[in-house]
């Protein structure tokens, strides 16, 4: 019977990487999210859409921000992606409800922000889960 060792590589990037790939994710994330918004902006005020719409595309403005954020920060990232993709979409949230606040002049902690930080987090998390896996697979 045969042993097989295999030796562990060690990494030669530092570790810090996982914390500046989850920023660079929430970073992306409020970015997309203003940029989202402001052309939802713009559309509601040339056009004649309904205001019970508004709800609606503002979170599919902010799934998609989630989406985009974890895939661009975790690209280089081959594990942790449910705790990475959760993170940036809880930091996410938390960035833009303040830069949405200042831009608005007010803070408002409801029942609607909880719900946003839940809604952030399970979609990060979900999206972490797959960047991290699609990039195994195809390896």
């Amino acid at each position: 019977m045969k042993l097989k060792l295999k030796a562990r590589k060690v990494s030669d990037k530092p570790k810090n990487t996982l914390v500046i790939s989850i920023l660079k994710g929430s970073l992306t994330a409020v970015c997309v999210s203003l940029i989202g918004i402001l052309i939802f902006a713009f559309l509601l005020k040339f056009t004649n859409i309904s205001d019970s719409i508004i709800s609606p595309v503002n979170q599919v403005i902010k799934g998609v921000s989630v989406f985009l954020g974890v895939f661009l920060g975790l690209k280089k990232q081959k594990e942790l992606g449910l705790v990475s993709g959760l993170l940036i979409g809880l930091i996410y949230t938390i960035a833009a409800f303040l830069v949405f606040s200042l831009l608005n002049g007010a803070f408002s902690f409801d029942r609607t922000l909880l719900n946003d930080i839940l809604f952030g987090a399970v979609t990060g998390a979900i999206c972490g889960v797959i960047a991290v896996n699609l990039k195994k697979s195809s390896n």
